[in-house]
Formats: structure tokens, sequence, C-alpha cells
């Protein structure tokens, strides 16, 4: 059963008020499911090309026909590249104060897809090309409401 993030992370009221909510970055690219959780993309029945995020249509030169269903993604990947971004990025990314620098990585998913994530390490010089890393949703930032604001990561 997948719940979508805002079920997952609802935004009610019936919350206390010192009650922290986790609240994704963007609604539809990740779900907690019975499984853990997932990147939500899309695949093509035709010619079985994946898309994270989803898309509307193949983009596959040589599918002769489009027929897109909704396809989850994940848990495991294998770290292809990685870079560290020591400087805090430009708005309207979302980071807390002080900035730390962090891993960016480029995973590949049995899937089939190539995905660009952060990397969830107290440690980004000693990331290893070829590591295998497990999807989590983490905390990204606050919004200044005192709530979580989540996004996928894998460590």
């Amino acid at each position: 059963m997948l719940l979508a993030a805002s079920e997952l992370y609802p935004r009610s009221e019936e919350h206390s008020m010192s009650a922290t909510k986790r609240i994704p970055v963007a609604e539809g690219l990740f779900a907690e499911t019975a499984d853990g959780p997932r990147l939500l993309g899309s695949k093509c029945a035709t010619c079985k090309t994946p898309y994270f995020p989803k898309s509307p249509v193949c983009h596959n030169p040589d599918c002769r026909e489009t027929k897109m269903e909704d396809s989850t993604f994940g848990p495991r990947g294998t770290l292809w590249s990685y870079s560290i971004q020591y400087y805090p990025p430009p708005p309207p990314a979302k980071y807390d104060e002080p900035y730390t620098p962090y891993a960016l990585g480029l995973i590949d998913l049995p899937e089939g897809l190539r995905v660009l994530a952060r990397i969830s390490t107290d440690d980004p010089e000693g990331l290893k090309v070829g590591a295998e890393v497990e999807l989590v949703l983490e905390r990204l930032s606050g919004d200044g409401d005192g709530n979580e604001v989540i996004i996928w990561m894998f460590r």
C-alpha cells in the first residue's frame, strides 16, 4: 500500500502546536510504503523505459507507442559518482544555518534509472564510488514554522 507524502505527513491542525510536522519538499516525488521509502515515477508499458519524476509521455525515440504507468523505485542502488557541495546553494534552495557541506550523488537503481540525490553521511569525504546505498527520507531543513522539510536521500 502506497501512502502519499501528504497522507504520511499530514498538515492538519489536529497536532499540538508544539509538535513538529514532517512536510515533503514537494508532493508526488516519494512515499513511504509497507516495504519502506520509494521514489514515485513512471514507466512506459511498451518499451519499459523508467522515468523519475513521473513523465506523462515516453521520451524514448525508439518507442512506437506511449503507454505510461505509475512505478516505484528503490530502495537500493549503487553510488555511480558524487560531488561535495562546499558552499551554500543560491535561493530557492533550502538548508539550515549554519550551512554544512553535503554530498550529492548519482545513484544507479536496478530498475535502469540513474537519479540525483543528496547522500546522508557525516563524512562526505569518505564516500566510495561503487558503494551500495539505501533510500531514506530525511530532514532537509526547517520551514520557519518549526516543521521539518523532508526529502529523499541515500545513505
